[in-house]
């Protein structure tokens, strides 16, 4: 098969069981039920400008309904986002495969988890996986069977934060605006933080330009390497 051709089948597949939501929330006591704390879309589609209101907790044209639900996390412990490529989907329908790029996960401390729109300040990015090996960061978590595993610092402040985890499909990045971003928010509240150390933050939007190296890339014709390695999109990563 030439080169082009396998390109033009990977696009065709990757529209015909695209798109992913984060609809659940794995904590060390329990899983919960399907939009328990999750402001969760009915469809299933991506957001693709970087400067849109929506990129904080997802929106327009992909509406989401609120909860009124806020799950425990203790500090320093490792949560489980589970994507599904719709509501009613079972592990072994997260995403296309050919839906490639980085995870990320972010979290903002705000006064009412249930209120807070997500949109301005606040947010340090907790963790992230790009290309490695390989290996994409969303091939680890449709492998994983949608499970992107996040460890909550243990230096922050108790209080109720927002927990937003996202996706990046890269398969139509050659052009600006050609990435695919897919992102919810969990309503949250963290216990037991330690409160030694203060995150930087960063305002969404605003963590992305839409010419960043790691949103506008051609990840077939020039795919990530030794010597040209994939630059993760969005403020530095925060450890304790």
């Amino acid at each position: 098969m030439h080169y082009s051709t396998a390109i033009s089948v990977a696009l065709l597949a990757a529209t015909a069981s695209a798109h992913t939501i984060f609809c659940q929330l794995k904590t060390d006591q329990q899983t919960y039920a399907v939009s328990y704390g999750i402001r969760t879309p009915s469809y299933d589609g991506p957001q693709t400008d970087v400067r849109a209101a929506n990129l904080a907790c997802n929106g327009p044209p992909n509406p989401t309904t609120p909860s009124s639900k806020i799950i425990e996390v203790k500090a320093g412990s490792t949560v489980s986002a589970i994507w599904r490529h719709t509501l009613q989907s079972g592990a072994n329908d997260v995403m296309d495969p050919g839906h490639k790029g980085p995870v990320m996960a972010y979290l903002k401390k705000v006064t009412d988890a249930t209120k807070d729109s997500g949109v301005g300040d606040g947010w340090f990015k907790i963790q992230e996986a790009g290309f490695s090996n390989g290996v994409w960061g969303t091939d680890t978590v449709i492998n994983s069977g949608g499970n992107q595993q996040i460890r909550i610092p243990e230096c922050i402040e108790d209080g109720q934060y927002l927990l937003r985890a996202e996706m990046i499909a890269l398969h139509g990045a050659r052009s600006t605006n050609g990435a695919q971003l897919y992102m919810e928010c969990a309503q949250i509240n963290i216990t037991g933080g330690k409160a030694t150390k203060k995150p930087t933050t960063a305002s969404i939007p605003g963590i992305y330009k839409s010419n960043d190296p790691g949103l506008l890339i051609d990840i077939y014709n020039k795919p990530p390497s030794g010597s040209n390695p994939y630059k993760i999109p969005g403020p530095a990563l925060f450890t304790c």
